[in-house]
């Protein structure tokens, strides 16, 4: 794994060193690792979540929920962890095992399956050496009755991107008979890399005749997202992937999104995936695509997820045969928006012109939130989020959590605007639902046929 922080599912026992009293028994065990990264329980300890440096609590088996299948444990070096002695009833930072002398520890994060919005962040103290962390989500995790326990709020149940459904056999067959069905096709072949070499899920279901089929076309982006994916030139952090090296012809996307749509019960195909830039950019060949797939069908939905950056061009999209909008957003407020997103050549207000011109044509409109605890739920970031819904009325809000160093994150956001304590990440999640009960929540872009159903959990 590259970057300052190293995945790891070795777990060993430790000793009973401590009797939890009764009322301690609904605290979660913290979990630390050693230099090797073997990850151990530390009886004595709760585990900690933050939510930005001013909220740090221990965490409870009622805030918690079994570690979902699939998401990975991960040691953060250079750091120190957050730890609630339950013997003094004090959070102490703990650069070494209290029960070990000399034996440094580090914080332990997990990594959450899709589907899970994280509800604390991994409570720990950088030490002068700390690097950047690598792009991740890196929720609070701890040990109760026999399970690693992670902060997480379950948001779509559906099993899209569960991997026990995604059997590397079943996709090498689906990889061989795509090369046989359509074998000139170039963007096939990218989708090959990204579902072999990255374990994209989202290129796994297309090889599997799955949900959801990606269609990366744009090499190019108008903006520098501090946490982009496929692009960073700073050199201070590395991208998860590899950004797409060519623009496909628009024969090569229908082609793609016509076998899935062919194949595929309610299938979905979507422009605007992590392996490219945005598809606003790309339209020369994403319009004439769009066209030739609705000249062969009205089956289908055809999605893009995009930073909506340019209301002229997406009304020429929509007007091609477009189906929903997802909209990426890190923030509802102008300042913070811009400091993640770093646009260049457009600004918020484009932004919410895209969103109005797709709800006034009637199309199904998401936001693709990304949210960090101690900052999204703060009262100002609620207070702004419940404006903008006001304003602009989606229909389905996308919980994404955003995969970026929490602490650099924060500091980000608090260099440009102010901050009181945050309220958590559930309660601003029931404040939605319940001023706002016509907008659906969850984590993937629906199928039509599904625009108008209840997703709540």
């Amino acid at each position: 794994m590259p970057g300052n922080s190293k995945k790891t599912n070795r777990f060993t026992r430790k000793p009973n060193l401590h009797v939890l009293s009764k009322q301690s028994r609904r605290f979660v065990t913290a979990v630390v690792a050693d230099a090797d990264g073997e990850i151990f329980e530390l009886e004595g300890y709760a585990a900690a979540g933050m939510a930005g440096p001013l909220s740090i609590a221990p965490l409870t088996s009622e805030q918690t929920l079994k570690l979902p299948h699939g998401s990975e444990l991960m040691f953060l070096p250079d750091r120190i962890p957050i730890l609630f002695n339950l013997s003094t009833a004090r959070l102490e930072a703990a650069p070494e095992n209290p029960y070990k002398t000399d034996s440094p520890i580090f914080p332990v994060a997990a990594f959450n399956s899709p589907g899970y919005m994280i509800s604390h962040t991994c409570a720990y103290q950088e030490t002068p050496a700390a690097r950047m962390l690598p792009l991740f989500s890196y929720g609070a995790v701890g040990w109760h009755r026999g399970d690693f326990q992670c902060a997480a709020i379950l948001v779509d149940d559906e099993p899209r991107q569960d991997l026990r459904f995604m059997k590397i056999h079943n996709v090498m067959k689906g990889i061989s008979r795509l090369r046989k069905d359509i074998p000139d096709n170039r963007l096939r072949a990218h989708l090959e890399h990204c579902a072999i070499t990255y374990g994209c899920p989202a290129g796994k279901n297309f090889f599997l005749g799955r949900y959801e089929a990606p269609l990366p076309s744009s090499k190019a982006c108008n903006a520098r997202c501090l946490g982009c994916l496929s692009l960073q030139e700073s050199g201070t952090i590395m991208n998860s992937q590899e950004r797409i090296s060519f623009t496909p012809t628009a024969d090569e996307i229908s082609e793609i999104a016509l076998y899935h749509i062919h194949r595929v019960t309610h299938a979905v195909v979507s422009f605007g995936q992590g392996c490219e830039g945005d598809p606003l950019l790309a339209t020369d060949v994403i319009e004439p695509a769009i066209r030739m797939i609705r000249s062969r069908t009205s089956k289908g939905t055809i999605n893009i997820n995009t930073n909506a950056s340019k209301p002229e061009i997406l009304k020429n999209l929509i007007d091609a045969g477009l189906d929903s909008v997802r909209v990426s957003m890190s923030s509802t407020r102008k300042t913070c928006y811009e400091a993640y997103f770093r646009p260049k050549g457009y600004n918020f207000e484009d932004v919410e012109a895209s969103i109005d011109l797709a709800l006034n044509s009637r199309k199904h409109v998401s936001i693709n939130y990304l949210n960090c605890p101690g900052f999204t739920d703060t009262p100002e970031e609620t207070e702004a989020l419940i404006a903008f819904l006001r304003h602009h009325p989606i229909q389905f809000i996308q919980w994404r959590n955003l995969n970026f160093d929490p602490v650099r994150y924060l500091k980000e956001m608090n260099a440009v605007a102010t901050h009181s304590v945050p309220t958590g990440m559930a309660h601003i999640l029931q404040r939605i639902r319940h001023e706002f009960p016509g907008i659906s929540h969850g984590y993937f872009n629906p199928p039509k046929e599904h625009f108008h159903a209840d997703r709540r959990l």
